[in-house]
């Protein structure tokens, strides 16, 4: 799994180079809105709401860390109801992600659109890939924990998932603030 994360780190740094030269190299970043094509402006980003949407994957970190726990002290119930919460999380994060795709698209922020658009879309539906990997697999570990494969001490499997879980959310960390709070260079046409 260590190898696994490294690489996928990589390519997660790549990613956010890409990012950073590109915006570093735009004279203009967002686009401004463009009558003659009748184009509306690209919207700026909703931090606030994402905000929320990372909050919540910070504290599903902190039921991955209690399911963990729990396995380890072979409390199979408790350890479900922390995966569940955490694998709720992950689904719940999925939504916001939709709701807000859905919002920007409608308000004229599509990908191929410019470098903003397509960067913001590459980067956070990979990690949105991730989520919804990871939730997948903590769903897994669910009904494992759930067929008492994980009684008397064999919770290797769960300490796994809990890494990649982990991975997860502190890359999320990196995009936020690199694709949400990072101030926008000004609009132009």
């Amino acid at each position: 799994m260590w190898i696994f994360l490294l690489s996928d780190a990589l390519s997660f740094a790549g990613l956010l180079l890409a990012y950073g030269i590109l915006r570093g190299g735009a004279t203009v970043w967002h686009h401004a809105a463009d009558p003659v094509h009748h184009l509306p402006a690209e919207p700026e980003l909703g931090i606030a709401f994402t905000a929320g949407l990372t909050f919540l994957l910070i504290c599903s970190s902190v039921t991955m860390v209690l399911a963990y726990a729990a396995v380890v002290e072979n409390k199979r119930k408790q350890a479900q109801l922390f995966l569940a919460l955490t694998a709720l999380g992950g689904i719940l994060f999925l939504c916001g992600q939709a709701k807000e795709y859905t919002g920007l698209y409608q308000e004229g922020l599509h990908f191929g659109a410019s470098h903003y658009a397509t960067t913001f879309y590459c980067i956070t539906s990979f990690h949105g890939f991730h989520v919804f990997s990871g939730t997948t697999y903590l769903i897994v570990m669910l009904i494992r924990v759930g067929m008492g494969k994980y009684d008397g001490g064999n919770y290797n499997h769960i300490e796994i998932c809990g890494l990649f879980w982990h991975f997860v959310d502190l890359i999320w960390i990196l995009v936020f603030t690199f694709v949400y709070l990072v101030p926008s260079a000004p609009t132009g046409g």
